[in-house]
């Protein structure tokens, strides 16, 4: 299995956070847990499925995986080659004119987003590519020329940066007071360009950081309280939706 990051040039820099050549040799199911990162995925050789109820359902050889507040379940063919697009939180935004959270926990096809023509063109590129340097370069160009020229909200990257130091423990009423502005404005802006509110962002966030602890010589107790956690029973709830399972039994098997 392959599973390789290449950061991007200079110019897609502040909206990419970094690419993933992704290759295996066999089929595999798998879980996704819920990031901040939008995801764009371009299949250069095989398949892959979107598993749920039990059922498989195909999807396009080019998507997008909107950020989504619970674990989704896929499927790869064997013998799949995958391009990764891991997005900044802020990133997005900057190459498509549609708000971001209209892309909440789905994953779509990506000509839904951008001209079929455009899609289908990179997909054949990438397919008679030879290198993972090649792919990465048709990658990019493909990007640049979606590139959007408008500035960024630097208040969002303000409320991003703010919601990471506190490891998504911060409360929004304190996140609005500290940013100078209302709820109601600042949760319209912050989803469309994030693509999802602030709170579930946030809830996201922290997640992550009980991710982090669980690979840590750490009880579950105190990973619940370090993160701020009212109490055990709504860590466990909300790390369900997060995995499908509890802290217990997910920390078994790291």
């Amino acid at each position: 299995m392959k599973f390789e990051k290449h950061i991007p040039s200079d110019k897609l820099r502040p909206y990419i956070k970094y690419y993933v050549v992704s290759e295996n040799d066999f089929e595999k199911e798998y879980k996704v847990f819920p990031s901040a990162n939008l995801v764009i995925g371009f299949q250069y050789k095989g398949q892959l499925f979107n598993v749920r109820d039990n059922l498989e359902i195909k999807l396009s050889s080019s998507g997008i995986t909107g950020v989504s507040d619970s674990y989704k379940t896929f499927k790869n063919s064997a013998n799949i080659g995958t391009i990764l697009i891991y997005f900044t939180e802020i990133g997005f935004a900057h190459f498509s004119s549609n708000p971001v959270n209209e892309l909440f926990n789905l994953s779509i096809s990506l000509d839904d987003i951008f001209t079929k023509t455009k899609v289908n063109e990179v997909e054949e590129k990438l397919t008679l590519a030879s290198t993972d340097k090649q792919r990465i370069k048709i990658t990019e160009q493909f990007l640049i020329s979606q590139l959007k020229d408008f500035q960024s909200d630097k208040l969002i990257i303000e409320a991003v940066k703010l919601i990471y130091q506190s490891q998504g423990t911060i409360r929004i009423k304190e996140l609005n007071e500290k940013l100078c502005i209302s709820q109601s404005p600042f949760e319209k802006r912050f989803r469309k360009i994030v693509g999802i509110s602030p709170k579930k962002f946030a809830s996201i966030i922290r997640f992550n950081s009980v991710l982090d602890h669980l690979n840590k010589n750490k009880s579950l107790t105190e990973i619940c309280y370090d993160n701020n956690f009212f109490d055990q029973a709504h860590f466990i709830k909300d790390f369900k939706q997060f995995t499908g399972d509890t802290p217990e039994n997910f920390k078994r098997f790291l």
